[in-house]
């Protein structure tokens, strides 16, 4: 298993937010959480991230805790963080945005390739490259985060609600991209509230419900389930 929680728990100011909840990513997955506002799902995220304390479980990434570790080094260990709302740096260029991914290593060849292999998947930035990260699109703008995340090479990347404020169209592409990441290697946790797109792209499910996980699955086994498809599918 790439990453394994084992009854995670999450307190906000005394108030449970993740109530002893386990899940895990293999090798070459996509798995994904979905669920409502609220429900937990960014919190998860940011647990494994280090970004946020457990107050009781464990999270392994390959094996080793990763309980007291600061977060850039979680970085280092291969795991990248496409955060809620991208967070970038308006009056940064396109490229110095995604430079900033790569700030904690130290081989320049080794960035040059993946700026290569990144300009691949996102042509567009390419030609937006010295343009300020502020200008772009609300779709190029995500393409950038994801980017920025992409450079270090995770071998697990955090996707928290790519498709949020975007439309459909664009939503659809940036789903052919985690899907092209995932094919070359990369595995993914994707958090989101678009539960049809979710599902069609995950190989596996969770349905987290006010912090607890109340489902799990394969993806088109939970498209088929009466309570998905009446809470979350709109059916």
């Amino acid at each position: 298993m790439l990453l394994e929680i084992l009854d995670l728990e999450v307190q906000y100011g005394g108030a449970e937010i993740l109530k002893s909840i386990s899940l895990g990513v293999k090798e070459g997955e996509i798995v994904t959480i979905i669920g409502s506002n609220g429900a937990g799902k960014t919190t998860v995220l940011r647990a494994i991230s280090g970004l946020k304390r457990p107050a009781a479980g464990e999270i392994r990434f390959q094996g080793k805790r990763l309980h007291g570790i600061p977060a850039q080094d979680i970085i280092k260990m291969g795991i990248g963080h496409v955060p809620q709302g991208r967070h970038l740096f308006p009056f940064m260029t396109v490229l110095e945005n995604i430079k900033l991914g790569a700030y904690l290593q130290n081989d320049k060849n080794k960035i040059k390739r993946a700026l290569e292999r990144i300009f691949e998947t996102f042509p567009v930035l390419k030609t937006r490259r010295i343009q300020q990260a502020g200008t772009l699109s609300g779709g190029e703008q995500q393409m950038l985060a994801v980017a920025r995340a992409l450079i270090g090479n995770p071998s697990l990347l955090l996707m928290d609600e790519p498709s949020i404020g975007l439309a459909p169209l664009v939503v659809r592409e940036i789903g052919k991209v985690a899907v092209e990441i995932n094919q070359r290697g990369t595995s993914i946790l994707l958090v989101e509230q678009n539960a049809r797109l979710a599902l069609r792209l995950a190989h596996r499910g969770y349905v987290l419900e006010t912090g607890s996980l109340v489902l799990e699955g394969q993806c088109e086994n939970l498209l088929d389930d009466e309570r998905v498809k009446k809470a979350y599918l709109g059916q």
